[in-house]
């Protein structure tokens, strides 16, 4: 694709788009389920995955201090017992969940790891924000990885109370960038979370585009998609 214009602050998604290469987190945690040998089947997990994000939003178990690995722990326990009380496994063991948040949180790590130095160059040109739908904890997060000093702010669903794909969180993102929307640039891994309702404000975008949660997603198109963040910054800078 071609370069963009007239681009003069940035607004970043994180939890797949800084953290995962665009891959959805369930699948990352899939990996941890495999890497410490889970005798379920993906559907199973699939099943505790969900259960566990909708427990997640009903009740208050990440703390604003917690950093992401003590996040991965708490979901992992949630959906292992869930797992246990369905019978599909016959206990929660302390070191297969401490294994399995012990990987994904390695795999985050290596991502931004990777992703740095994109956020690094893109951040010493523009301001950037980051607007993501979170526990209530991504500034934690972001400091544990020393991530939080390329964004001039943060927008977290937690904290305002509205969830993409409802365009808000992005129209915050802008007016705290105090520019006209068409001259921000949004990029994240969710077509229907960041890139519609980024667009239907009139922002720039890119979609970083990994596998996804289910196949009508991956059959998705977009004439802005990228593969990998280390894409963005020949198109933005």
């Amino acid at each position: 694709m071609e370069k963009l214009t007239d681009i003069s602050g940035v607004i970043f998604d994180y939890g797949g788009t800084i953290d995962s290469r665009g891959v959805h987190w369930s699948e990352v945690l899939w990996a941890g389920y495999q890497y410490m040998e889970v005798p379920v089947t993906k559907e199973q997990f699939r099943e505790c995955y969900v259960h566990a994000e909708r427990e997640l939003a009903r009740v208050r178990h990440i703390l604003p201090n917690d950093d992401f690995l003590d996040l991965l722990r708490k979901k992992v326990n949630i959906e292992l017992d869930y797992l246990v009380d369905k019978g599909l496994i016959a206990e929660n063991s302390e070191v297969v969940s401490e294994g399995i948040a012990q990987y994904c949180y390695n795999a985050a790590r290596e991502c931004v790891e990777e992703a740095r130095p994109v956020l690094e160059a893109l951040s010493a040109k523009y301001p950037m924000m980051l607007v993501s739908n979170f526990y209530g904890n991504v500034d934690s997060v972001l400091r544990d990885f020393d991530l939080r000093k390329y964004f001039k702010g943060v927008i977290e669903s937690a904290v305002v109370g509205v969830r993409k794909p409802n365009p808000t969180l992005f129209r915050l993102g802008v007016d705290a960038l105090e520019m006209p929307a068409g001259n921000v640039v949004v990029i994240g891994d969710s077509l229907r979370k960041d890139i519609e309702p980024a667009e239907s404000l009139g922002c720039k975008v890119l979609w970083i585009k990994g596998k996804g949660w289910t196949a009508d997603e991956d059959a998705q198109t977009h004439p802005c998609t990228i593969k990998s963040i280390l894409e963005v910054p020949a198109l933005v800078l």
